[in-house]
């Protein structure tokens, strides 16, 4: 019935680390709100589970550090009014977490100058706007 969470190609979570958790939901349903549990929580172990390498769970508990609670990431849903569509919603939620926490960090920006042209344009640009200026000044008329 629960099945794993596949964060990308190469990385899926065991249905056996995560706990789910269902609760009664609040908003939109009606009277089906009060008597079914579609609210849904999903937990994983990022600390303690060994499906990670040592590299990749540094990286991922040092990106996730204020949303773990003892190493453990906790995302919930609970938009929508059947149980399988939080379901759902909640394994995605995890997937992406996971894989924006795991991501090799963006290349460093090699800081260059700026072309010769951008910089004349640039000057150019600025000595137009000024004459438009200066032509749009009154002057007193004696």
């Amino acid at each position: 019935m629960l099945e794993d969470v596949r964060v990308n190609d190469r990385l899926t979570i065991p249905a056996a680390e995560l706990a789910w958790r269902f609760s009664r939901s609040s908003g939109p349903g009606g009277q089906g709100v009060n008597t079914t549990d579609s609210r849904v929580e999903l937990s994983w172990d990022v600390a303690g589970s060994p499906l990670l390498p040592p590299t990749l769970k540094e990286r991922a508990l040092g990106r996730l550090g204020a949303r773990l609670v003892h190493g453990v990431l906790t995302v919930t849903a609970s938009e929508h009014r059947s149980q399988l569509r939080n379901r759902e919603a909640a394994a995605d939620r995890l997937a992406a977490l996971v894989a924006s926490a795991i991501a090799p960090p963006p290349r460093a920006r090699r800081a260059t100058r700026p072309t010769k042209g951008s910089v004349e344009r640039r000057i150019a640009d600025k000595k137009r706007r000024g004459e438009t200026k200066r032509n749009r000044r009154s002057y007193p008329s004696d």
